[in-house]
């Protein structure tokens, strides 16, 4: 028997809860691979699996976490081995197929990753998906050119903006960091940002299609109303690399800015990236985030914390990333 954080729903009131259990191995669902999970960590979709599902949750009983990491006990697949350590993210894990928060994992080969050199499973939980979601953004936006002048990061103290903007610095960008909260300005600046923007600054959208031509790219966590005003805002090529809704999934824009500047609007999907684009954007990480400043972004956490953390995420209070201790 091991421990897992179990959501339960209740048929006629259709209300979740979610509670510390024990379970067994063979509850756990059918997979090539065994993992002793050591981390997890908490997301957007993890607050949703938690609570009242969003939509994503197929079956319940259900045990969420979206990401780990750990050791591999047991593989019918000859990729992994017993000692193994291995990363998980994506794949719709922890939403359609139980997930991390349990001390055992069972998953199918192809959606593990190789722990990169120079990572722990710690370190690498305190990326998780946030984290491997803002590389794919860095890289998508280098792929395009990078422009002179500052990158802006929108939701710049949550999950993906806070890696973003440490890896952006790092890699010698000037970073500029959109956020709702004044007390997060030393958080950022610690990450590297040089530039603060105040969200209602940028929050709201105007009847100019065009405005000064002001950043060299963009890391979007945010969507809605912001994406709409920062794509009238870009240098003439530049990207943005959409990542997120927390603004909204409607995109008030017009087709300007992409037809008189030749700005490049870049989707960002972490869920089903090909293995040899996840072994690329996993090296990067290992290489070029700075982790003195990942390590600034952690919060530790263990299982019986989640039903807390779950509504604070949903909330946009959680600042940084959450490291899930799940055998503490």
């Amino acid at each position: 028997m091991f421990n897992a954080l179990v959501v339960r729903k209740d048929e006629e009131s259709g209300k979740t809860s979610a509670a510390v259990e024990e379970i067994a191995l063979d509850d756990l669902p059918a997979g090539e691979v065994t993992v002793a999970v050591e981390y997890s960590t908490v997301n957007y979709k993890d607050g949703l699996c938690i609570g009242p599902g969003g939509g994503l949750v197929r079956n319940y009983p259900h045990v969420p976490g979206i990401d780990f990491a750990g050791t591999v006990e047991a593989s019918e697949d000859a990729r992994y081995k017993p000692g193994d350590k291995v990363v998980l993210t994506g794949w719709r894990v922890g939403e359609a197929h139980w997930g991390g928060y349990a001390q055992k994992a069972r998953v199918k080969a192809d959606w593990l990753v190789p722990l990169p050199k120079g990572l722990d499973t710690r370190q690498a939980m305190a990326v998780g998906t946030a984290g491997f979601t803002a590389m794919l953004s860095v890289m998508a936006l280098e792929d395009h050119g990078i422009k002179d002048g500052p990158v802006l990061v929108t939701g710049a103290a949550g999950g993906v903006g806070s890696v973003a903007t440490a890896i952006l610095a790092n890699l010698g960008h000037e970073v500029a960091g959109v956020t709702g909260r004044p007390e997060t300005e030393e958080y950022l600046r610690g990450l590297g940002a040089t530039q603060i923007v105040a969200r209602e600054e940028i929050n709201e959208t105007t009847k100019r299609p065009l405005e000064a031509e002001t950043w060299g790219g963009c890391v979007d966590a945010v969507g809605g109303d912001m994406l709409a005003r920062v794509l009238g805002q870009m240098k003439y090529g530049a990207s943005v690399a959409a990542v997120g809704l927390a603004g909204g999934a409607g995109l008030p824009a017009t087709v300007i800015p992409f037809l008189l500047r030749g700005v490049n609007l870049l989707g960002i999907d972490s869920v089903m990236q090909p293995y040899d684009n996840r072994l690329r954007a996993w090296e990067r990480i290992a290489s070029d985030l700075p982790m003195d400043k990942l390590e600034a972004m952690v919060r530790p956490a263990t299982l019986a914390d989640l039903p807390g953390l779950g509504r604070d995420i949903l909330k946009g209070q959680v600042q940084g990333r959450v490291v899930v201790d799940v055998n503490a």
